[in-house]
């Protein structure tokens, strides 16, 4: 169940997001410098790609030359210089936190900017080299030579945003997903914390009044109650228990309500076999039958029954609580009262759409309540015991 817990004490969420208050990545050094060799080499290979397919072109059209390796050797180097600049200015200016339509802008003058000074090292250096007029320069006009190392910048400006978004993005949706995880464990913890049994001074009541007439029945009582308890603190444990632990506990709780109402209260359980294994939230069932009893059969001056029956169909458990009672028009429009949007909360929380739970007055003088349960469910919210 504590999965986010346990991330946490694990150190996971700070080796994936870093240590917000120091600005520091949490993974230190090792994970720092791997990140700088992983852009280098990025960054010599990508210019030196750029190098070689303009040296491949130029020895194509006019022979192959030292000088022209030189050239463009000069001009890689002068891109690696610029590019790093400018990468240093837009995480000092923190441009990747800025909307796109202030970024486009900056990138378009920045790629323009850069290429302009490419294009002046490219003359120079060729002219310099090459002892070319200026007339005899390579490329047929400034305007295309400038478009055309504009356009390697812009290239490059837009493989180093897409990388970081994509980062950024894989990030928040990790941390998305923590905190969901978080906040629906905080939840079923609040949920669970208002299941505690409300029959529990009721309870002891009836087994102080055994203790003289009937010593033995008190302490089975006791037993009960006990047990009850002990299964009522393992659910701050768990998410899911066993069907067939969950009727032992509702059996118990029973048995000690009929020490109360004596002849007012009948019960019968028809729980199939193959239904006892499988998994169900804990303190469900006890909480719609502590309803049941508490609001239909106590206020009925004769008592009244209440029966459930299990059933396991098309890989679902079907889950069947009947007692005596009427429940308001009101009550079950806004989904309120008997317990019914505290079992439709954790029903969702834990299973989502998969699950389902309706009550209703099943006939003049008889309530129905039936839950759904999906068998072997991964549970959407990622808990696990």
């Amino acid at each position: 169940m504590n999965t986010y817990y346990n991330l946490v004490d694990n150190g996971f969420i700070e080796y994936l997001f870093g240590n917000a208050s120091s600005g520091k990545d949490i993974t230190g050094n090792k994970n720092i410098l791997r990140r700088k060799k992983v852009y280098w080499i990025s960054q010599f290979t990508g210019w030196s790609i750029f190098g070689a397919a303009n040296i491949f072109i130029n020895s194509s059209l006019e022979g192959f030359t030292l000088n022209t390796i030189l050239v463009w050797f000069i001009v890689c180097l002068a891109g690696i210089f610029l590019t790093h600049i400018l990468r240093f200015y837009v995480n000092k200016l923190h441009w990747l936190d800025s909307p796109l339509n202030k970024i486009i802008p900056k990138v378009l003058l920045s790629s323009i900017s850069i290429g302009i000074i490419l294009f002046i090292i490219l003359y120079s250096s060729h002219a310099i080299l090459e002892g070319s007029e200026l007339l005899e320069f390579r490329f047929s006009t400034p305007f295309m030579g400038i478009l055309n190392l504009s356009s390697v910048v812009l290239f490059w400006t837009l493989i180093y945003f897409s990388v970081h978004y994509f980062e950024n993005y894989k990030k928040a949706e990790i941390e998305s997903y923590i905190w969901e995880a978080a906040v629906k464990d905080f939840e079923l913890k609040t949920l669970k914390s208002q299941l505690n049994p409300h029959f529990m001074f009721n309870a002891l009541n009836s087994i102080r009044a055994l203790i003289e007439e009937d010593p033995k029945s008190a302490q089975t009582a006791v037993t009960k109650l006990s047990n009850i308890l002990r299964y009522s603190l393992k659910m701050e444990r768990i998410e899911t228990v066993p069907l067939e632990d969950e009727m032992k506990a509702v059996s118990d709780y029973l048995s000690l309500e009929k020490i109360r109402f004596e002849e007012r209260l009948k019960f019968k359980m028809e729980i199939s076999p193959n239904s006892l294994s499988v998994e169900i939230p804990p303190m469900m069932i006890q909480t719609l039958v502590e309803n049941g009893i508490k609001h239909g059969i106590s206020k009925r001056t004769d008592g009244g029954e209440i029966s459930i029956c299990t059933t396991v169909h098309d890989s679902e458990l079907h889950i069947k609580i009947k007692n005596n009672g009427i429940i308001e028009d009101e009550i079950l429009k806004q989904s309120k009262g008997f317990g019914i949007s505290n079992t439709k909360h954790r029903l969702n929380l834990l299973y989502g759409e998969k699950a389902s739970f309706k009550i209703k007055n099943d006939s003049e003088n008889m309530v129905l309540a039936e839950i759904t349960i999906p068998i072997n469910f991964n549970n959407p919210a990622g808990f696990r015991d």
